[in-house]
C-alpha cells in the first residue's frame, strides 16, 4: 500500500454526510491491524464514523449492530472468507456497499467478488487516496440523494425508477438492485433510446477507468439483463460496436 503524509492528513473541505445529517458509517474488515488502523484515520479524516473487525464472523455481528453504509472487506480472512460475509450481510436484507480489499488480482477473481455482490474491488498493495475516493464514489451511489424536482420518479416503457426510495419497478413488480446496479440503470434511464459507451458508463457509474477493464461494464449489464428483462420483452439493448441503451420494450 503506497500513502503519503499529506494523504494521510488531509481534511476534505465537504464532508459527505448521511440522509439525516449523520457522519457516514464505514466498517473495515481486514485482519492486518497496521492496515485497518491507517485505513480507520484516513476515513475518520473524511468525517466518517469508522469501526473495525479482525475476522468474518466479527464483522456480520458488528455489520447487524452498526449498520454501516460501505464496508471495506478483505476476501482472505482468518476465520471465513469475504465472499461469505458478504452472503451473509446480505442475507440479513443489508444492501450495504461493498469494496472489496485483497491481494488477489486476477480477473477471476475480480470477477468472483462482483458476482457475489460487491461493488468494487481494489487490490494490495494500493494507494489509500485512490481507494478513499472510490469510497465516496460508491457511498455516494447507495445513500438517497435529495432531489429538487417535483416528480423524482424517471419513467421508460413500464419501467419506473424513485430516486428518492430508490425503488424500481417493471409492470408494477419490484426488482431489487444493488448501488451499483441501480446507479447504472439509472444513467441508462435518464437517456433513453439514447447509445452510452462503455468509457461513457465507466465515468458516470464508476468515476474511474477500473484499471482500464471495461468488461466491469459487460458484467453489470447482463446483471441488469436478468433482474430487469428476465422473462419479459427486452429494454436493454447492445449496439455492437457503440454501447448500450435502453428503451420502451417494443
Amino acid at each position: 500500500m503506497t500513502s503519503s503524509a499529506e494523504t494521510a492528513t488531509r481534511i476534505p473541505t465537504a464532508p459527505m454526510r448521511r440522509a439525516d445529517g449523520s457522519p457516514i458509517r464505514v466498517l473495515v474488515v481486514d485482519d492486518e491491524p497496521t492496515l485497518t488502523d491507517l485505513l480507520s484515520m484516513a476515513l475518520r479524516y473524511e468525517g466518517w464514523e469508522v469501526k473495525t473487525a479482525p475476522d468474518g464472523r466479527a464483522a456480520i455481528a458488528l455489520a447487524r449492530d452498526f449498520k454501516p453504509d460501505a464496508i471495506v472487506l478483505d476476501i482472505m480472512l482468518p476465520d471465513i472468507d469475504g465472499l461469505q460475509v458478504l452472503q451473509r450481510v446480505r442475507s440479513d436484507g443489508g444492501d450495504t456497499a461493498v469494496l472489496f480489499l485483497t491481494a488477489k488480482d486476477s480477473l477471476d477473481d475480480r470477477i468472483a467478488g462482483l458476482t457475489a455482490g460487491g461493488d468494487d474491488y481494489v487490490t494490495k498493495p494500493f494507494s489509500l487516496e485512490e481507494l478513499v475516493a472510490r469510497l465516496r464514489g460508491l457511498i455516494r451511489r447507495s445513500i438517497a440523494s435529495v432531489t429538487s424536482e417535483n416528480d423524482p420518479v424517471i419513467r421508460v416503457g413500464d419501467l419506473s425508477l424513485d430516486e428518492d426510495s430508490h425503488e424500481v419497478y417493471r409492470a408494477g413488480e419490484p426488482i431489487e438492485l444493488t448501488a451499483t446496479e441501480y446507479e447504472l440503470l439509472r444513467y441508462l434511464m435518464r437517456n433513453p433510446r439514447r447509445v452510452l459507451s462503455k468509457a461513457q458508463i465507466l465515468d458516470r457509474v464508476w468515476s474511474y477507468d477500473f484499471g482500464g477493464k471495461s468488461s466491469v461494464v459487460e458484467i453489470y449489464i447482463s446483471y441488469l439483463r436478468r433482474k430487469v428483462d428476465a422473462g419479459r420483452a427486452p429494454m436493454i439493448h447492445t449496439v455492437r460496436g457503440a454501447g448500450y441503451l435502453i428503451k420502451p420494450a417494443a
